[in-house]
């Protein structure tokens, strides 16, 4: 899977403003609806959430994947935003998160979300990709460096 066709300039956000998880995942959640990704906000709301609560997807390294599955969703969709501040994100290695990747994908296809999450996590290992997104100055450069 490519990141290019999950991603557009449209779905990265350079400055986000929330200061909580909630306040993180409903930001990026409009930047979905806004793109025209996602239709019905509530039930992707609650898929996110609702996984959420089984297990926090802060990850290591300032990163957070908050994904979830809903049956309103009928292709893989996903956005990134980067925060000027850290946010407690319950993250694995209790760190605050300043990279955040949102993902909704539809209950019966399985394969694109953990393609999508596999690539992912294999480019953020990268320190100096980190380093990278989080000097970017425009959405444009965000999208280039994740396709490189």
């Amino acid at each position: 899977m490519n990141l290019k066709t999950v991603l557009s300039k449209e779905t990265i956000s350079l400055h986000l403003k929330g200061t909580t998880k909630e306040a993180i995942i409903n930001e990026m959640l409009d930047i979905l609806v806004a793109a025209g990704k996602v239709e019905k906000r509530a039930e992707a709301l609650a898929a996110i959430m609702e996984r959420e609560k089984k297990m926090s997807t802060g990850m290591k390294h300032g990163i957070a994947i908050p994904h979830g599955k809903s049956q309103t969703i009928h292709d893989l969709v996903a956005c990134i935003g980067i925060s000027d501040t850290p946010v407690e994100f319950d993250a694995l290695d209790h760190q605050p998160c300043r990279i955040f990747i949102l993902t909704l994908s539809p209950v019966e296809k399985t394969g694109p979300h953990l393609q999508f999450l596999a690539e992912v996590s294999l480019l953020f290992k990268s320190s100096d990709k980190r380093a990278e997104i989080l000097s970017a100055t425009s959405e444009e450069a965000v999208f280039r460096i994740l396709s490189e």
